[in-house]
This record gives structure tokens, sequence and C-alpha cells, in this order.
């Protein structure tokens, strides 16, 4: 108990430096694909780190944000901790500058400072504060990806947080909190396909009746693809993206869709996909092709017993220390939390700082959940022993 104190008591002292440290990292451009900003990003959490006394190393990518893993008592007998995280942003460049990171009456403003950069700093500030009481009984280890937002495309993030996850005890990944004090136990996957259909080209005016116009085919494949989505439903398919035809005077030949799925099991991305090439290929008007393709995905977060039992250990941390009785909350926002767990780590996610409309100019972060999510980290982890 005297060490939890002592320990809270580390973050009490050092709020000032975890804000600063949350207005560094927000001020750094690392919104979709910015590599070059990721990377920065991923240099001040290592710096910090090794001065923390973690070893840490990356595996880089050419076009793709680096990830960060770092460690510390790797020579601990018992089973690690992880904390889990992403330092790319869903914001794209240039946010900086017309919002950059602002406190105002307690609410924090700014590009990722919700998601997830927050939560990052909370996690470290939590693992420095261990240090500070000699913590010794457990490997704590720290895995940020730098590519979570577009879904690994470029990456091997997914391979790497299952390898390095692997006989760990307990995984906390400091996504996005919420304000109604809810912890994420559960997640639907997300997976992004690609339907193109090919046509003839003509001209509208003098030879229409031979043009293959391939928007209107992909127009009847939309609303199949639409129709097998309905709200409350398992699996839903999102068109969210589409493309074809160069002018108005012309029957377009080629037109393209990107379609977001949402799914509850990771087995049922074989169907799915299955679902997807049969509408893709069926012929909807004659003349016209259709192929479908899986593009890239994170899969789904299951909510296993191991899952539940780390819940239930937080909620009493969380209860213990006057930070409220959160409850178990499922979501359809993926989060590579489902990756800890396929590696079979009992995993709790969106415990970093609360707030709200993340990926949104209206952003925001509760910043006395900085302080609180850092203690709760602390006393959870401490609560792994008793």
């Amino acid at each position: 108990m005297q060490n939890k104190q002592a320990a809270f008591d580390f973050i009490d002292k050092h709020q000032e430096e975890m804000i600063s440290l949350w207005r560094e990292v927000v001020s750094i451009e690392s919104g979709p694909h910015e590599k070059p900003g990721i990377d920065i990003v991923a240099d001040h959490f290592r710096n910090f780190l090794e001065k923390t006394g973690a070893a840490c190393r990356s595996v880089d990518f050419s076009e793709a944000g680096n990830m960060l893993i770092a460690e510390i008592g790797a020579e601990r007998s018992l089973p690690g901790v992880l904390f889990l995280g992403h330092m790319d942003t869903a914001i794209p460049a240039g946010a900086i500058k017309e919002r950059p990171f602002t406190i105002k009456e307690g609410i924090a403003y700014g590009p990722g400072v919700l998601d997830m950069k927050g939560g990052i700093v909370a996690a470290l500030y939590a693992i420095k504060a261990l240090n500070s009481i000699g913590y010794d009984s457990r490997p704590l280890k720290v895995l940020l990806a730098g590519d979570e937002e577009v879904l690994h495309a470029r990456s091997t993030a997914p391979d790497v947080f299952i390898n390095e996850a692997k006989g760990y005890a307990a995984a906390f990944n400091v996504e996005t909190g919420f304000t109604d004090n809810g912890i994420v136990v559960g997640r639907k996957g997300v997976a992004q396909f690609m339907i193109e259909v090919k046509g003839v080209a003509a001209h509208a005016g003098n030879d229409p009746e031979n043009g293959r116009n391939a928007i209107l085919a992909m127009s009847h494949k939309i609303i199949e693809v639409q129709d097998r989505s309905s709200w409350g439903a398992n699996t839903t398919y999102n068109v969210g993206v589409i493309q074809g035809g160069t002018t108005s005077t012309a029957v377009p030949d080629y037109a393209k869709v990107l379609i977001d799925v949402r799914y509850m099991d990771p087995d049922d991305l074989p169907a799915i996909t299955g679902r997807l090439e049969k509408i893709a290929a069926k012929t909807h008007l004659e003349g016209t092709t259709g192929t479908c393709k899986y593009m890239h995905g994170i899969k789904p977060m299951k909510t296993t017993d191991g899952v539940k039992q780390l819940f239930e250990i937080v909620k009493q941390a969380s209860e213990e220390n006057g930070f409220g009785a959160p409850y178990a909350k499922f979501v359809g926002g993926a989060s590579d939390s489902a990756y800890s767990v396929l590696a079979g780590v009992p995993t709790v996610c969106a415990i970093g700082v609360k707030g709200g409309r993340n990926h949104s100019p209206e952003e925001f972060a509760v910043v006395d959940s900085l302080f609180e999510r850092a203690k709760l980290l602390i006393a959870s982890v401490l609560k792994l022993d008793n």
C-alpha cells in the first residue's frame, strides 16, 4: 500500500512534466502515412524510455511508421506486463497549425491528443513511477505501432505484436478512453475490400448503345453490399469511397469502390470475402465484369475468459482507489488489442486518457484523466501480484 501511494505521489509531482511531453508529441505531424513525423514521435518516446532504464529497439518499415519496442526487467521471473499503443493519428498533415495543442478549462485539444498520445504518456509515466518505487516483480514491455490508423497496410506490425506478446500475463492498451468510464473488453474487426468493375467506353452522344456503363453496374453492386448490413448486425458493410468515369460526355469503362466491413469473429473473414467476391462476379449489366480484392484490416478483439478476469482486476483497482466503477464495454472500432488476445494474453483496451470526438477536428481529452489513468495502470499492475 505504501509503495502504491509513493507511485501515486510520483505522478502528482510530475504532472507538469507529463503535460510537457504530451504537448511535445501532439505538436509533431504524425497523421496517416506521415512516416517522418511518426518516426520522430517514436524517437521522443524512445529517449524517454531509455532514460527510464528500458532496453529499446525498433522494427523499421520503409513505407510505414517504425514500431518501437521497449522492455524493463526482462530477467524477472514472473510473466510480464504489456503496454500497447500506436503513435500515428488519423488527422492529415496541416491540422497542427490550425489546432495546436491547447488546454482550456481542464480540457486538452489538438490532433491525436486523445487518440492516442495522451494514453501513451500516461503509460510511460506509470512505468517511470513503478520504477521509482523499485517495482521488480514482472518485466514491463511497451509495444507502440506507427501505422495503426491505416490498418497496418504497409507493415507487418500485427505479426510483431503477436510474437512480442506471447507468454505475457496481461496487456493494457492505452487507446482512447471513454468519459463514461467504460473499459473495452471486446472489439469488432475491420477489413477493407476493393471492388472494381470494367465496362466499355463510348461517346455518350454519338455511340451510347455500344457502351457498357461501369458506374451503373457498380451501383447495383453497392446496393447489394449495403443490403448485407442492418443496425445492430454482427457484420456491417459500408461503401465509403467510390471512383469512376472521366467526363459526363463518355460512358465510363471503369469504377471502383472501397468497402469497410466490421465483424465479430476472426473466423468469419473467409465467409465475408466469399460473399463480396460473389457480388463482384455477378453480372448486373451485360458486357461488364467485376472483381473483389481484400486490401488490409485489423482482426476482432475477442472477449476471452482471460480478458474478463483482467477487467475485474482493473475494476477493483479503480474502485479501491476512488476512480469510479468502470463497466465492460464492447465497441465496433478495431485496435491492436486483437493481436495480444490472439497471442493468448488477457487484455483490456481503451484505458488511456478520457475524451471524445477522436478522428475529428473537435477531438478533446480530459486533462485530469491523464493522471488518473496513470495511477489506474500502476494500481492494476501492482494488483496482478496480489
